[in-house]
């Protein structure tokens, strides 16, 4: 990728000093001063790039890669061509995770979203910030954005341009609330990322029969309660809780256009993908990884360390740690056995009516 000045390459970080930050082990201590300034995929790496490798059915990129090292496990190490030093993992579990690690190394600035704001620190002249809202020092505010009354904001976190923080909302240290983004009614841990566009604490959706049809409102009066570490992808929106909270747990990830409905609790450490719904008063455990476009029915329990493929209908529980799928989801075996007999079933049709089934 040529003449990227979005993320431009790092100044040089030691091969040597990269595997001991990063926890693999460099076999070639020859090439210890080498250094590297940037991450490529391999097919395209050149001199001074790092990249990895967990699969050995990526092995032809390998012939047009001139990478200055390569992230690898033992099962792929032999595969690299000669020229290539190698960064030595025991699994590629930790390949993966020594990767990610030198990225945020080598392009810090990338690892949370950029700051609009021409100084370096301080309150832009064209933000509102209520005279009752309490800033810590080395707090950013940019142009546009709006800081409601009563608000407690702590060191080093970032509003960019046009957020909304509502009245009474309370936001950790060294967080990124970005561009567009609104926090209401919530009350947000440290070192917290909101991307651009995310709605955080407006009203879930709760409704009563009306006594002459239609619908009436049902009061929502709970919180938003965002802990340590958590991601917020971009318009994705959290609902405040109905009576109770809803909570996401710490070091969560939660990508872009996701659906989280009042009363929803979200363990630790989850990752759920893009265009994910969950329904009110769902309960998932810590570990969970939803795939994209999943439906989470409410008032179900999805256990700890449980996954879901990606477009299932989870109607029902989830015991801990299995692995369902499907509409509606069920373990992960039964579903691929399901799908399994139907495309035979289909094959058989179209066998016997001579490869002409429309």
């Amino acid at each position: 990728m040529e003449n990227n000045w979005f993320f431009p390459p790092h100044d040089g970080v030691r091969l040597s000093d990269l595997a001991d930050r990063i926890g693999a082990s460099l076999e070639d201590k020859a090439v210890a001063d080498r250094l590297v300034r940037s991450v490529s995929p391999v097919y395209r790496a050149r001199e001074g790039d790092i990249c990895y490798m967990l699969s050995r059915k990526n092995r032809d990129e390998l012939a047009t890669c001139q990478a200055t090292a390569i992230i690898c496990d033992t099962t792929i190490a032999s595969l690299v061509p000669s020229h290539i030093p190698v960064l030595l993992t025991a699994n590629t579990h930790q390949a993966h995770t020594a990767f990610a690690l030198a990225g945020s190394i080598l392009h810090p600035d990338a690892m949370r979203p950029v700051q609009n704001l021409s100084a370096s620190s301080g309150v832009s002249p064209a933000a509102f910030v209520d005279p009752a809202a309490q800033l810590e020092d080395d707090v950013h505010v940019e142009a546009t954005a709006v800081i409601g009354a009563g608000v407690h904001i702590g060191a080093g976190t970032r509003i960019a341009a046009g957020a909304v923080i509502g009245p009474g909302v309370r936001i950790g240290r060294d967080c990124t609330i970005s561009t567009g983004a609104s926090v209401l009614y919530s009350l947000v841990g440290n070192e917290v990322i909101i991307h651009p566009g995310a709605r955080i604490g407006q009203d879930g959706f709760g409704n009563a029969p009306g006594p002459r049809g239609g619908m009436i409102k049902i009061v929502q009066i709970g919180r938003v309660i965002l802990q340590d570490r958590v991601e917020i992808g971009a318009n994705t929106t959290i609902d405040r809780g109905a009576m109770d909270d809803t909570v996401v747990g710490e070091g969560t990830k939660i990508d872009n256009q996701v659906q989280v409905g009042h009363n929803v609790r979200i363990g630790r450490h989850c990752g759920i993908a893009a265009q994910v719904g969950i329904a009110g008063s769902t309960r998932i455990g810590d570990g969970v990884l939803i795939g994209g476009a999943a439906a989470i029915n409410g008032h179900i329990t999805i256990g700890d360390r449980a996954q879901i493929a990606a477009m299932s209908g989870v109607a029902a529980d989830v015991p801990p740690g299995e692995r369902y799928g499907g509409i509606p989801a069920r373990p992960m075996r039964e579903f691929l056995r399901d799908i399994a007999e139907m495309t035979a079933r289909a094959h058989n049709r179209q066998k016997k009516s001579g490869g002409n089934d429309e």
